[in-house]
């Protein structure tokens, strides 16, 4: 069982696969972070992100470290929204998308996919089953960041269904590691979603 899951390492350096632990470690910190809306989760993706940037291009997954490199931005980009405040009171809490942020997330959606398409047409690495997933998958990923930054509850949707796709996805690449990560992440996700709509609902009633 251990050789199944673990095999692929075989051929890794050790500087490699301990980066990789140390990106996991963070991303999963990150994720929790973001569930408890605490704004560690920018500082902890930041370290993830920067990792998976290196060794993905290392690894000449170019999707993937765009994916990466768009997260690290965000996350500098949600650090500084997130503590945005009007004299005590944040400025964006959670909230729901609006209309408006609906048709720019599709905008973001298909420019990601067609920008990714683009790039993978290029590098000619439309070789496996895996490159035209993860044109789809880039494309959920940067909604779902984008939608994290802005605090919009729908980002957590978004973050589940990417979630579940990457878990077979990353095993199928040989990144067992990152495989458990995303297994995780999905679970997380659930209960991030259910948490923020408690505490959106928590402070509807208030409003009131």
């Amino acid at each position: 069982m251990i050789e199944y899951f673990f095999s692929q390492y075989a051929t890794y350096s050790t500087l490699d696969i301990t980066l990789e632990i140390v990106a996991v470690i963070f991303g999963l910190l990150s994720v929790w972070y973001a569930k408890k809306d605490n704004i560690l989760v920018f500082p902890t993706g930041l370290v993830s992100t920067s990792i998976y940037v290196y060794l993905l291009w290392k690894w000449v997954l170019w999707g993937d470290m765009m994916i990466n490199g768009y997260y690290f931005i965000m996350s500098i980009y949600g650090w500084y929204h997130w503590t945005r405040k009007k004299g005590d009171v944040v400025e964006f809490p959670i909230s729901v998308i609006s209309r408006a942020e609906k048709r720019m997330s599709l905008i973001i959606f298909i420019f990601t996919v067609t920008f990714v398409v683009l790039v993978y047409h290029y590098f000619d690495k439309f070789t496996t089953w895996y490159a035209y997933v993860d044109t789809f998958l880039t494309g959920i990923f940067f909604v779902g960041m984008w939608l994290m930054a802005k605090r919009k509850i729908e980002n957590w949707l978004y973050w589940i269904i990417g979630d579940i796709i990457s878990i077979p996805l990353y095993f199928s690449k040989g990144f067992t590691f990152t495989s458990f990560q995303y297994l995780i992440f999905t679970i997380v996700a659930i209960y991030g979603y259910l948490e923020w709509k408690k505490n959106l609902n928590n402070s509807q009633i208030k409003e009131i």
